[in-house]
């Protein structure tokens, strides 16, 4: 009986301890991901997925390192310091491929960049084609430097209408010919609140600045190593998209507010509102693939403007920034609400 009972309680706890939360936390693969910026509203994805569980679900540890001014995410990720990275558009990897940094994208959760160009109403500068009479076009040096350059490639703008862009508002407010930068996802909303009008909104992705963004991206190696692990974490992300445009979405946003204080209720909202406007995440090849699609086509039309923009040469074998393994399988597809 003494021998019974003894061996009982050896059982119980043994299968206590192999249940316990700290056991099933060891049994998760840690992994760490860079985003490009602050925690804002288009991280919510990622977020959405932590919040709620879908990373444990797929194994996954996830510590989101949220970038900003000073952060250096992509660079602590070339070199294995950070497991992925939230990328901005193509031509940051098409740049990589230039350089010989052995990265690549693995997924595109933003089907359109968010990037858009905004005008007063009223001016004679309500449509796309009416900012060439501009003469005001505030621009960062990224800006000019990138999408501008294909904007001048594609439809004549010139360099002497760009004016410096110092991410304030007030110059654009005050000047009623001013263009200015932004994201769809948030600047109008600023302008709004600031000057009391709705300005004019144009985003490039609809007038065929063909990028995707908002990617995943990951070293080579880890994904000729690793290749169970990089599809766990794009599966994963992908349902938190699905999840926080179409679920609860609050848990992810708690958590975004609290690496970002500045974000309010209100910004996400907008932010969450936009991406669903303009399709950000979900449309195009997203509505059949899933969200984080891509296509050898897509990737071949961006880089053709790109050449054609003077930013890379013809002969840059661009294909090596990018693969389609572990994408286009309809994960999420059932999500979609």
């Amino acid at each position: 009986m003494k021998r019974y009972v003894w061996a009982a309680g050896l059982l119980m706890a043994l299968s206590s301890w192999s249940t316990s939360p700290a056991a099933a936390q060891d049994a998760l693969r840690e992994v760490t991901f860079g985003t490009n910026w602050l925690a804002q509203g288009e991280h919510g994805g990622y977020y959405q997925a932590l919040a709620d569980g879908t990373y444990e679900k797929h194994g996954l540890k996830v510590t989101i390192v949220p970038g900003g001014p000073r952060a250096s995410n992509r660079m602590l990720m070339s070199v294995g310091k950070l497991d992925f990275y939230m990328g901005g558009n193509l031509i940051q990897a098409f740049s990589a491929v230039e350089r010989n940094i052995p990265t690549m994208v693995v997924a595109a959760h933003f089907q359109k960049e968010p990037q858009i160009l905004m005008s007063h109403p009223g001016q004679d500068l309500d449509r796309f084609e009416d900012l060439k009479r501009s003469n005001d076009i505030l621009l960062s040096k990224d800006g000019a430097a990138t999408f501008f350059q294909w904007m001048k490639a594609e439809f004549g703008f010139k360099d002497e209408q760009v004016k410096p862009y110092g991410f304030n508002p007030a110059p654009f407010i005050a000047n009623s010919r001013a263009v200015q930068q932004g994201y769809a996802t948030s600047d109008p909303l600023v302008i709004e609140k600031a000057a009391g009008f709705k300005p004019n909104v144009f985003l490039l992705a609809d007038h065929g600045f063909s990028t995707y963004s908002t990617t995943v991206e990951t070293r080579r190696d880890l994904v000729e190593k690793d290749p169970d692990l990089v599809q766990r974490f794009v599966d994963a992300s992908t349902i938190g998209w699905y999840n926080y445009l179409y679920g609860d979405n609050r848990p992810a946003n708690a958590l975004i507010k609290r690496d970002n204080p500045e974000m309010t209720d209100e910004i996400l909202a907008y932010a969450v509102a936009k991406m669903k406007e303009y399709g950000i995440v979900d449309s195009g090849d997203a509505h059949k693939l899933g969200i984080g699609a891509m296509s050898d086509a897509r990737m071949r039309d961006f880089f053709d403007k790109m050449v054609k923009a003077g930013l890379f040469k013809p002969d840059l074998d661009y294909t090596k920034a990018y693969t389609l393994r572990f994408v286009n399988k309809g994960v999420g597809l059932e999500l979609r609400k």
